[in-house]
């Protein structure tokens, strides 16, 4: 495993706590600084106060959606600055990605998702650009 990820910050989010669980306890071997989220709107709370590297975020979500996450923790950002964001889905629909997307989804995958790609992804968006 890389160590791309030591010391960045990852907000989790997602309104199950099992899968919140699992990808906080896949998380933790990586030497990311966790936070959590089960709601949207604690999520922009969170984003906000502590600027996270990268958001895992869930795209069903009480109190506010994914996308309306996504809109608050992106809007007024270039696209390629941080946070970047990775969405997670349990809806198969292509038109969801691709309004992802637009919006400034770095990464997305359709559930279940298995955490190595997760971790992968985020090591991806984290890691330096390859000298020129």
């Amino acid at each position: 495993m890389s160590n791309a990820l030591t010391g960045k910050k990852i907000l989790l989010v997602d309104d199950d706590n099992d899968i919140l669980t699992s990808m906080q306890a896949a998380f933790e071997p990586t030497g990311a600084v966790i936070e959590t989220a089960s709601n949207g709107n604690k999520a922009v709370e969170i984003a906000e106060k502590s600027q996270p590297d990268v958001v895992i975020l869930d795209m069903m979500l009480p109190g506010r959606s994914g996308f309306m996450v996504l809109e608050k923790i992106k809007s007024k950002k270039p696209r390629n600055a941080k946070p970047f964001v990775i969405m997670i889905t349990g809806n198969p629909g292509s038109r969801h990605k691709m309004f992802a997307e637009s919006q400034g989804v770095s990464e997305y995958f359709t559930k279940p998702v298995k955490l190595d790609k997760l971790i992968a992804a985020a090591e991806k968006l984290m890691a330096p650009p390859p000298a020129a």
